[in-house]
């Protein structure tokens, strides 16, 4: 008994000590994940759970909004997670987003897990038309995004109709032209038809790069008594103009020497590629030039067939002429014989001697007809005989020939030398699936001037895209139904024609202007 009443109140005791807990639902742009939260759990806990989670050490440029009264909130780091005005109903949802935007993504936006989360996000706030994008600049940005979700371009894969079911243009963009889905398909490929080459962190930092300079891009509306955000914004501001902490330094040493090694590791493949492709190149022409000797074996073999059928023709042709020969001979002899006996038997008289006259004549002529025939023959017979003779040794020759094409090697050595590696570039031995790198102070400084040169053929590459802009704004042009046009459109082409540089802070400054009235009623009511 008393030990029944020990073990209950070690029971009791324990389920006293459990923290009391409230599951969490995380929302992030391509994900959602659940969590167990203690109640006593302040913001920063579970933003801190959420991005190790994640693997996201640039934590400062993104919070937890959860909503509240048809508006947005940021779970503030420093309170309680359930003393903040959120649904008491669990799972309690909060979303993942990028709550600060950087001035130059490129050069602040160092993990690949940031890139990737600020992509979807930008990507999503133009298709929802929260970041005015003219029509053209659209289409450029969707042949990014399909870049980064299909990979190079095949005509033999990626056919007609394979965009179909793709929210890739914003439905101002698609309402304000009269053009179909094929149409746009059209143009979006034929810009994803040259992005051939980039992998998808290139592909989604380029988007990024295009996006960063758009008009509505980082602006944010806010109440004014949410005011951390007001204050997130300006702490971010000073800390783009100090130099970076010891910690950033870091994560952009390992971004960089994780960009060198990604870029090594192309080449290194892109050095596979060529080299198998030479062997596949090597390897067409042996076998090429193995059905070109086949075929010339055949015909060596059909020559020498020939041959032999064309001597056997010849010989027996010969032994036809030569006994042809002895039979003339021998009927030449037979009529010298007669006009000797003629000529010995002549008649006495006249009319008998003039026709044993003629008859000799006559006999004597076909005598030398029949000479000369024999003669003939005889040259004939040699003839062949020489014929046979250089027949025999054209079939001497073939057979000589077949032998030596039998007897060649079809294949050469199979095992290609690799090409030696330039002297400066850094070695690096493959061992199972790692990779080790020695990375010395040449390396880095060649990397850095590749990367100045990169950026040199970005401007240039900046020019020939904006210009290509140009004309698929001019094409499209005659399309566009002006009567759709909203005042953003008319605001973006008032700010285009002037060709101004700060139409962004134009843009900024007008619809400030327009919706102050509003905004101030808003914050009237609040």
């Amino acid at each position: 008994m008393a030990g029944a009443i020990a073990s209950r109140m070690s029971f009791s005791s324990l389920k006293r000590k459990q923290p009391k807990t409230f599951t969490v639902r995380i929302v992030t742009m391509d994900a959602e994940m659940e969590f167990n939260c203690e109640m006593k759990w302040k913001g920063k806990d579970l933003f801190d759970l959420v991005c190790r989670t994640l693997g996201l050490r640039e934590t400062w440029f993104f919070g937890l909004q959860y909503t509240i009264k048809d508006t947005v909130a940021w779970l503030k780091m420093d309170k309680k997670v359930l003393d903040h005005d959120v649904s008491k109903e669990e799972p309690v949802t909060f979303h993942f987003l990028a709550k600060f935007y950087p001035e130059n993504a490129e050069e602040e936006l160092v993990q690949e897990i940031t890139q990737h989360l600020f992509f979807l996000q930008v990507k999503k706030q133009i298709l929802d038309e929260k970041i005015y994008c003219p029509p053209e600049a659209s289409v450029l940005l969707a042949s990014y995004a399909v870049q980064a979700k299909y990979g190079d371009y095949d005509p033999s894969v990626h056919k007609r109709g394979f965009l179909a079911q793709e929210e890739l243009l914003p439905k101002r963009v698609i309402n304000l032209y009269q053009m179909t889905p094929e149409m746009w398909e059209e143009r979006i490929t034929a810009w994803y038809a040259e992005h051939r080459g980039r992998a998808r962190d290139e592909a989604e930092m380029e988007y990024l790069k295009i996006a960063q300079d758009l008009e509505m891009y980082g602006v944010n509306y806010f109440a004014i008594r949410i005011l951390q955000l007001c204050i997130g914004n300006h702490d971010l501001f000073m800390r783009r103009r100090k130099a970076d902490s010891l910690e950033v330094q870091q994560m952009k040493a390992q971004a960089r020497e994780e960009k060198a090694r990604k870029q090594m590791e192309r080449q290194r493949l892109a050095r596979e590629k060529q080299m198998r492709e030479e062997a596949e190149r090597t390897r067409d022409e042996l076998e090429r030039r193995l059905l070109q000797m086949k075929e010339e074996a055949t015909m060596a073999n059909e020559a020498l067939m020939r041959s032999e059928e064309t001597a056997d023709l010849l010989a027996e042709k010969a032994q036809i002429t030569e006994e042809e020969a002895k039979l003339l001979a021998q009927k030449a002899a037979e009529a010298e014989q007669e006009m000797q006996r003629i000529k010995a038997t002549a008649i006495r008289t006249e009319e008998e001697k003039r026709l044993m006259e003629q008859k000799v004549l006559e006999a004597e002529v076909l005598a030398l007809k029949m000479a000369e025939e024999s003669e003939r023959r005889a040259k004939e017979a040699d003839q062949l005989k020489q014929d046979l003779q250089e027949a025999r040794e054209a079939e001497r020759r073939a057979k000589q020939k077949l032998l030596e094409i039998t007897t060649k090697p079809t294949y050469p050595p199979m095992n290609p030398i690799p090409a030696p590696l330039p002297p400066d570039m850094p070695s690096f031995n493959l061992i199972g699936d790692s990779l080790s790198f020695d990375f010395k102070d040449t390396d880095m400084k060649r990397l850095s001037m590749e990367i100045e040169k990169e950026k040199v053929e970005y401007m240039e590459k900046s020019k020939h895209l904006q210009e290509q802009l140009n004309e698929l704004k001019t094409e499209i042009e005659a399309l566009k139904l002006k009567e759709r046009e909203t005042a953003l459109d008319i605001l973006h082409n008032e700010n285009s024609d002037r060709g101004g540089t700060s139409s962004k802070h134009n843009t900024i400054k007008k619809l400030t202007l327009q919706s102050a009235k509003s905004r101030v009623a808003f914050f009237e009511e609040l």
